[in-house]
């Protein structure tokens, strides 16, 4: 906590007080998010939980993320590209996950049949967290990089109508969290571009090719698939999985195409921190891969592909795993330590108390390619959460991490 705030912290009545204003603020600011109770409907919603101060970020590490985003941007890009990387990265994982599996099944079926799409979007975010060394130094270590439904870029930001161009979001079953895509897609609209939304069963029922693999949803073309589903198992059954197939082979945009997605597994993080790989994807980028590499923690084969685990359900996994192909599917990641701070998380309905806490620091990244051609490639935005230090993993929608503002030290 930065040390002007400690007297702050330590004062009830002063906190009460922010507390109220701060949520005030929030509810006009539209910082929102569905109930629990009615997570399809808008009539009750609430504020996203906050903290009540921005947490301490060093600046340094917070210039050192933004920096690093263009060549995890261009990474990400060229791994999505490289088929024979992506074969043998996912080799082991495909044999014992279904889920990678299936994926890599459309992947392979929308190659062989020719690619429809000639322009590629990507709009990612790559999380951190601050290593504290035993000399007291921070430094940036990479958790994971989301290629897919990279979540809560509108709400961190909170930045404030109909014709020719359709964007489609993809959207989940359970809409709690639409407020965050609401903030994109009236930026969208702002723009004249209408925006139609989604769901994979929409998609079998309604959704068509043309003679050219234009994507038709209701009679009307689909330019850009933007998802925001489709990143965990359990909502795939079999029409789920022959909509994302129809999406996959059409000329839309999709935002990620399916080997974008691929290329976001942690078996693929892991095998990017392997001597020589980045050198193979990237030749003549020394300074990215410097940059690239400087972020990474240790990753070692054996965390599951979907599921995080975490100190005695750690040791528990690998002892009932040992001796199983299973193990395959697992990659060990060295702990990081951060530097635990004081702060208000601001939830509803919940009392108000000091935590330790820690944080995680997402750069949002976007790029678009025309064919082998990068036309735009930038950081695009932060995101930080904040969570109390005795939860080990969960977000912001999982009701555990909360919504942060970076305080530069």
């Amino acid at each position: 906590m930065a040390a002007g705030w400690q007297d702050v912290v330590r004062d009830a009545a002063a906190v009460r007080e922010a507390a109220a204003v701060a949520v005030d603020a929030a509810l006009l600011a539209g910082v929102l998010m569905r109930t629990g109770e009615q997570p399809n409907a808008s009539d009750v919603v609430n504020y996203a939980p906050f903290t009540l101060l921005p947490s301490p970020v060093p600046r340094a590490l917070f210039e050192q993320a933004y920096a690093v985003q263009q060549d995890f941007n261009l990474l990400v890009d060229a791994v999505s590209q490289n088929k024979e990387f992506l074969e043998q990265t996912l080799a082991s994982t495909i044999k014992v996950d279904d889920f990678t599996a299936r994926l890599f099944r459309i992947y392979v079926q929308v190659l062989e049949e020719g690619l429809a799409q000639t322009v590629f979007l990507g709009i990612n975010r790559s999380d951190y967290m601050f290593d504290c060394g035993l000399d007291g130094t921070a430094a940036l270590r990479q958790i994971e990089i989301n290629t897919i439904a990279a979540s809560f870029g509108g709400l961190t930001s909170r930045t404030a109508d109909v014709h020719r161009a359709v964007v489609m979001f993809l959207v989940e079953e359970v809409q709690r969290n639409i407020f965050d895509q609401r903030c994109v897609e009236n930026e969208l609209w702002n723009r004249n571009i209408r925006v139609v939304r989604k769901r994979f069963r929409d998609v079998f029922e309604q959704g068509s090719l043309d003679a050219s693999r234009r994507l038709y949803m209701d009679g009307q073309e689909v330019a850009v698939v933007y998802y925001r589903e489709g990143y965990v198992p359990q909502i795939y059954n079999e029409q789920n999985w022959a909509a994302r197939l129809l999406l996959e082979r059409s000329r839309a945009v999709k935002c990620p195409d399916i080997a974008t997605q691929l290329a976001g597994t942690k078996k693929v993080q892991q095998e990017l921190s392997r001597p020589g790989t980045l050198e193979k994807l990237l030749p003549g980028h020394p300074e990215a891969i410097a940059r690239i590499r400087a972020t990474f923690a240790g990753l070692y084969s054996l965390d599951e592909v979907r599921n995080n685990l975490y100190g005695e359900e750690l040791r528990e996994v690998l002892e009932k795993i040992k001796d199983s192909p299973e193990r395959t599917s697992y990659i060990l990641m060295d702990k990081i330590k951060p530097q635990p701070a004081l702060n208000y998380l601001l939830r509803a309905h919940s009392p108000l108390q000091v935590s330790e806490c820690i944080s995680e620091l997402g750069i949002f990244g976007v790029y678009v390619r025309q064919g082998r051609e990068l036309v735009l490639n930038q950081a695009a935005g932060h995101l930080l959460r904040t969570k109390a230090v005795e939860h080990a993993d969960g977000g912001v929608a999982a009701g555990v991490a909360v919504l942060d503002t970076p305080y530069l030290v």
